[in-house]
């Protein structure tokens, strides 16, 4: 049966990290589905278009050049805050749930990050992981990782940003943020990157032990 790993969470919970070691750990594909909609707010902007025009965004969604994935602008933080607008748009998010989906039906599974991958993107998946962190954390650590790139913003706009970025994702009426019933809530604010690994991989064996597998005729 496959392994299907769902991982969710709020920006800069560690739930990318996450998901990357999971997925090197397992040896199964890994997919940051906050990629695809970076890429298409970059689409637009590249295009002039704005990021409140809706029929572009959906239009650019159902055109994604999966090369885009690959530029290094969608680590920005301006990308965060401009894919996390293109996210509330419901037909970009129609858009792309075929696209995680065929990514996430290889033969032997997969790891996807999101905000939706177990309520809506991957339901059925084996394991499901909430991956949460206090607000401040949060900033601290993408205060550092913007750091490390050279990137100026102080720790109090950047905890702004969070705070505004969980407030859409949450209330937005298409596939809002929320942590799937049967997921597993990591609360990763006093960890470590590796304590976080080794409690996330302790609740994948715990369900693969709990023989919890996608049924081969399900759909992710």
């Amino acid at each position: 049966m496959p392994l299907i790993i769902a991982i969710d969470g709020p920006a800069a919970s560690g739930k990318g990290t996450l998901a990357k070691r999971l997925a090197d750990h397992y040896g199964l594909p890994h997919l940051d589905t906050g990629l695809l909609y970076r890429a298409v707010a970059l689409t637009l902007i590249d295009a002039g278009l704005s990021l409140d025009d809706s029929a572009a965004a959906s239009d650019a969604a159902r055109g994604l050049d999966v090369d885009r994935l690959d530029d290094p602008r969608l680590r920005e933080r301006a990308m965060g805050e401009a894919a996390s607008r293109i996210s509330a748009v419901p037909e970009v998010r129609a858009a792309l749930l075929a696209w995680q989906r065929r990514f996430a039906a290889d033969p032997q599974g997969a790891v996807l990050d999101g905000r939706d991958i177990g309520t809506v993107v991957c339901p059925y998946a084996s394991v499901k992981l909430y991956i949460t962190a206090s607000s401040e954390e949060r900033a601290r650590r993408r205060h550092l990782e913007l750091a490390g790139r050279g990137e100026a913003a102080t720790f109090g706009a950047i905890l702004a940003d969070i705070e505004a970025r969980d407030a859409r994702d949450a209330s937005r009426a298409a596939a809002p943020l929320r942590m799937a019933e049967d997921a597993v809530q990591l609360d990763t604010t006093e960890l470590d990157p590796d304590a976080a690994f080794a409690e996330a991989r302790g609740i994948v064996e715990r369900a693969r032990g709990a023989g919890e597998y996608v049924p081969a005729s399900a759909p992710c």
